[in-house]
């Protein structure tokens, strides 16, 4: 596949289809003569890696993705195919912690980025540190692959939908014992003190050639509306003087930002607003075209990049009990994934799809083909389940109907109630839950992980989270 150049706009991207989602054939390799001697072949480096997490996106997100993005171009749903379906290499991976059966962000997304499994809560130190601990942290530095491939001379980007200071976000540059230090204001004075520094701070520090995400919070002052304990404090000024990069706050600016020089773009207070939330004058860029952009600028390195883009609302949408949100951000997610496929040489670029875990997300109910995914349960004729008037929903003992997509704990609970109200249904809708919780819970069954392009190979089988490192830097040629 021949790699395009950078000629798409931003209005293009968004008319890209996400049906038409191909590979490149693999190339058939000559057939040697059975009399002449067989040399041994090199085995092929990625000069590219690009690792995209959807954040939360476990096999049950990636199955109902599949039906309503099927749905949303007028299929039954269960027959269509997302981009990475279709690389060949796929493996289960192994999501705990150090400490936890169940994990969290950080620290599965330090094992993709060190090499090591760590303790729940914590960015890039070993898991000898106990959390909180300024001085153990200092003491178990993990170097993570963000700053490894800046001193091997690779171009870096970090693309997201989170905070940039996020925990998946931020395992690629920063190293803190505590996740939620994000910014100073959010750090004891004891640990300060004690020379550890957050997570905002130690991102400017860095060299990068990209990061594009939100959180501009962790960065300012409250003079210009942020949360720094400095009310004057301006990281992005500080940042841009000391690199010769751009800051960038709406996706105009960023279209606008020079190239050759580094960006760094920051579009939200907050986490960026949910794609099903996006109003049609939005600021921000999608995270399509945020991926076009990081694609297009990293591209320029003689020496290849390391990108990794997070679709991190995904989480955000199950924690929230509304499977809508969170599928509406997993087809973004594979509508960006299926941008670097059509824009990158698969023989020079791996790509790697995964999560960092799961959610206690359920499909049940017994529904017919092709039913809505975010609707009531309808049953095919004579299977099991039926129930209710003729075509319509099947009816639970309390004689309501009941969806297809659930969760297993959150906010939705409907433990407790004298009666079970009658469910929502549609993108904004709240699933019902079981256990009563303010927020919903990851969940701690293995994730998928695809893979195309060198060094894909080593997708395969069962394997601990950590490995991902290795793949990456082994395919790459920093390790054998």
């Amino acid at each position: 596949m021949i790699r395009a150049r950078r000629t798409l706009t931003f209005a293009a991207l968004l008319a890209l289809p996400l049906a038409a989602c191909t590979t490149a054939a693999a190339s058939q390799a000559p057939v040697a003569s059975a009399s002449a001697p067989v040399a041994a072949q090199a085995e092929p480096k990625a000069k590219n890696v690009i690792l995209f997490i959807g954040d939360g996106m476990g096999i049950s997100t990636i199955t109902a993705a599949r039906i309503y993005a099927g749905q949303k171009h007028g299929q039954t749903g269960e027959e269509y195919v997302l981009p990475f379906e279709r690389f060949q290499n796929v493996a289960l991976v192994k999501t705990y912690n150090t400490n936890a059966q169940v994990p969290d962000s950080a620290g599965t997304a330090s094992a993709m980025h060190t090499g090591v499994k760590t303790r729940i809560g914590m960015l890039g130190v070993g898991p000898e540190t106990p959390h909180s601990d300024c001085p153990a942290a200092l003491a178990h530095r993990l170097p993570t692959l963000g700053e490894q491939a800046k001193e091997r001379g690779l171009a870096l980007g970090i693309v997201t939908t989170a905070r940039i200071t996020h925990a998946t976000p931020a395992a690629v540059y920063a190293h803190v014992p505590n996740r939620d230090w994000e910014a100073d204001a959010a750090m004891p004075a004891e640990v300060r003190e004690q020379g550890c520094t957050d997570i905002a701070s130690q991102l400017v520090s860095k060299d990068f050639d990209l990061t594009l995400g939100g959180g501009r919070g962790a960065f300012f002052g409250k003079d210009k509306r942020g949360m720094r304990l400095d009310a004057g404090a301006d990281l992005p000024a500080a940042w841009a003087a000391r690199s010769g990069g751009t800051y960038v706050e709406t996706a105009a600016q960023l279209a606008a930002a020079p190239e050759g020089k580094p960006v760094l773009g920051l579009f939200s207070p907050s986490h960026m607003t949910y794609t099903v939330d996006r109003a049609a004058d939005s600021t921000e860029p999608t995270l399509t075209e945020m991926t076009a952009t990081a694609i297009s600028r990293l591209d320029g390195d003689p020496q290849g990049y390391y990108l990794m883009v997070e679709s991190g609302r995904i989480d955000h949408g199950h924690h929230a009990g509304q499977a809508g949100y969170a599928l509406e951000e997993a087809v973004e997610f594979a509508n960006a994934i299926q941008y670097a496929i059509e824009h990158t040489d698969p023989a020079e670029t791996l790509i790697l799809v995964t999560a960092d875990h799961s959610h206690v997300f359920t499909m049940s109910g017994y529904p017919r083909r092709g039913n809505d995914i975010l609707g009531y349960v309808h049953s095919p004729a004579g299977g099991e389940g039926a129930g209710g008037a003729e075509d319509g929903p099947a009816l639970a003992e309390d004689g309501k109907p009941y969806t297809t997509l659930g969760y297993g704990n959150g906010p939705g609970s409907i433990a407790g109630m004298a009666e079970r109200p009658m469910p929502e249904t549609g993108v904004k809708a709240h699933q019902q839950a079981t256990i009563p919780l303010g927020s919903e819970t990851h969940g701690g069954e293995d994730v998928a992980l695809y893979g195309q392009g060198p060094g894909a190979e080593r997708v395969r089988g069962v394997i601990e989270q950590n490995l991902i490192y290795d793949i990456i830097v082994k395919a790459l040629g920093w390790k054998e």
